[in-house]
């Protein structure tokens, strides 16, 4: 079995393409990602970028996600390092990565940014093997 760390990003398209990922495959993120992801889209759905309903299926649709949420003290504590390494000023993004490299083979990002910001910190992989 292959563990991906994910962000709220890629569990949204995940969801919005109706994609399932294989069993081979495990899903890991901080818990933080159902209220990332509620946010996100929310202030998508005020841009017009979806509808209330569409909204709510996207919604329950990371709330039925087979993926295994993590809060533990060791993670808060990576992410903390995490993002005193790189020199940002909120956690939010170190803690994905401190699951990442905690828990998961890789950490699967569709924020292009994001991944270029923590490339070489955690293996990255492509959105494309949570499809195989």
């Amino acid at each position: 079995m292959t563990r991906y760390g994910i962000d709220a990003l890629t569990a949204i398209r995940l969801v919005r393409e109706g994609i399932t990922v294989p069993d081979e495959h495990q899903l890991v993120a901080p818990n933080l990602l159902r209220s990332q992801a509620l946010s996100l889209i929310y202030r998508a759905t005020r841009a017009g970028d979806y509808t209330e309903s569409e909204a709510r299926a996207l919604l329950d649709g990371i709330t039925e996600m087979r993926i295994r949420l993590l809060g533990d003290r060791v993670s808060r504590a990576r992410a903390w390092r995490v993002a005193e390494q790189l020199g940002w000023d909120d956690t939010a993004q170190a803690e994905y990565v401190a699951v990442a490299q905690l828990q998961a083979d890789a950490f699967v990002t569709v924020d292009a940014e994001l991944a270029r910001r923590v490339e070489g910190v955690v293996v990255l992989a492509p959105f494309e093997v949570l499809l195989r």
